[in-house]
């Protein structure tokens, strides 16, 4: 009986390990089945992948330009692969993402950013340059009143400096006692002879007496004692050398007299601007101690010497000043205009990037996209800058968040690409 379960539990061991070595033998069968498959599998993968990237598409269809380091947007590859600049992969550049060189922003996310356009116009500037500077005296509206012969000052009209005075008006009277004996030798010359008479006259007249003074003789038949010296012009006494008493040698200035119809404003100009200044400029200026006046004028000169310090020159503007109420020491600006020029092309000025070392504008296309552009300028007028080369007369470009399209297109390798196509 014994023998006979022995038997039995022998059979169900031997019956177990053929159904494990069965069911092995299966999976291991099934196992090697399946291995190839997806070793084919990812074989094919890896020749699409190939494929595409040797026809330059990706997978949504979009053809690849070429491949470039985001943080090195300038050079471009025409295949995959490690950057040289960085440790980091390649990145495609696919069609219609601004790989032409521009950057493509959609309409909503442009609104978001407030930007601007500004269309490029053919128009004529008037450039203006801004500068200021010191009221002085015209030094060319100065008069000198001095004695003519030797003699003494009787009395002074005017007695302080800075008074103002007009023309004509009495200044002192000098007693010179040489004109009182020419003038007695003519009044006896002329009781002798017409031919003395006049050689008495002539030795008056170069004697310096004034013609008004030598027909008071002639018709009062009086030698005059005293003599009235009177202002040449209008202004004040800048400066009074005379007193009453005092005795006064020939040819000794006694009063400098000071016109202010006309001043000189010391304009600086800076060394940069100084092609664009030339004499014969219309100039407007305004004083800060005279708010809301306007006073007119042109540039006189424009001074052969630069400040070794500031870097300026000195331009000479002789301003018009009837009521004087500029007077030297006051400080004022000026705005120095240049006459219309030829018509040129023009933008505003606010859409001129400038980077330093060159000048971009953003040129708006119809489907969104923006082009940079680099561009020559010339002169600046009214909020407006000549545009010399680098856009055409219609086109239109960003006037404001510029800014934020020139780093998007930093970001996205178009301005890189803008100078490395050049």
């Amino acid at each position: 009986m014994m023998n006979k379960k022995k038997l039995a539990a022998a059979m169900a061991v031997a019956l177990v390990l053929a159904g494990v070595g069965a069911g092995g033998y299966w999976l291991g069968r099934r196992g090697a089945a399946s291995a190839p498959t997806a070793a084919n599998a990812a074989n094919a993968a890896t020749a699409a992948d190939a494929g595409a990237k040797a026809s330059g598409t990706a997978a949504g269809g979009k053809k690849v330009l070429y491949w470039h380091d985001p943080m090195v947007p300038g050079p471009r590859f025409d295949k995959p692969g490690k950057s040289p600049f960085m440790d980091m992969q390649l990145v495609p550049v696919y069609a219609g993402d601004g790989g032409d060189g521009g950057v493509s922003i959609s309409p909503g996310v442009q609104q978001n950013l407030g930007i601007r356009f500004a269309t490029v116009l053919e128009t004529t500037l008037s450039p203006a340059l801004e500068v200021v500077g010191n009221l002085a005296w015209n030094e060319r509206e100065v008069s000198v009143v001095q004695a003519r012969a030797p003699g003494y000052v009787d009395k002074l009209y005017v007695r302080a400096p800075l008074d103002p005075v007009r023309k004509g008006q009495p200044l002192a009277d000098v007693v010179l006692p040489e004109w009182v004996a020419a003038q007695e030798e003519y009044l006896t010359a002329r009781q002798l002879s017409a031919d003395l008479a006049e050689a008495a006259l002539q030795r008056l007249r170069l004697a310096g007496m004034p013609d008004e003074l030598i027909a008071q003789l002639r018709a009062g038949g009086k030698p005059q004692t005293r003599v009235t010296l009177r202002a040449p012009q209008s202004g004040v006494v800048a400066e009074l050398s005379a007193r009453e008493g005092m005795a006064v040698a020939a040819g000794a200035p006694l009063f400098r007299i000071q016109g202010l119809e006309r001043i000189w404003l010391n304009a600086e100009i800076p060394e940069t601007a100084a092609q664009q200044v030339r004499p014969g400029m219309t100039v407007e200026a305004s004083a800060a101690a005279l708010p809301g006046a306007r006073f007119s004028g042109t540039i006189a000169a424009v001074l052969p010497s630069v400040d070794a310090g500031t870097r300026t020159l000195q331009a000479r503007i002789e301003l018009h000043n009837p009521q004087g109420q500029l007077v030297p020491g006051m400080f004022a600006n000026a705005r120095i205009l240049a006459a219309p020029g030829r018509p040129v092309l023009a933008v505003a000025s606010e859409a001129v990037i400038r980077t330093g070392e060159r000048k971009l504008v953003f040129i708006a296309g119809a489907d969104g996209s923006f082009l940079p552009s680099e561009v020559q300028t010339g002169v600046e007028a009214g909020g407006l800058t000549e545009i010399r080369q680098g856009l055409q007369a219609g086109q239109r470009v960003v006037a404001s968040g510029q800014f934020l399209v020139d780093s998007e297109a930093s970001l996205k390798g178009a301005i890189g690409r803008l100078g490395a196509d050049q």
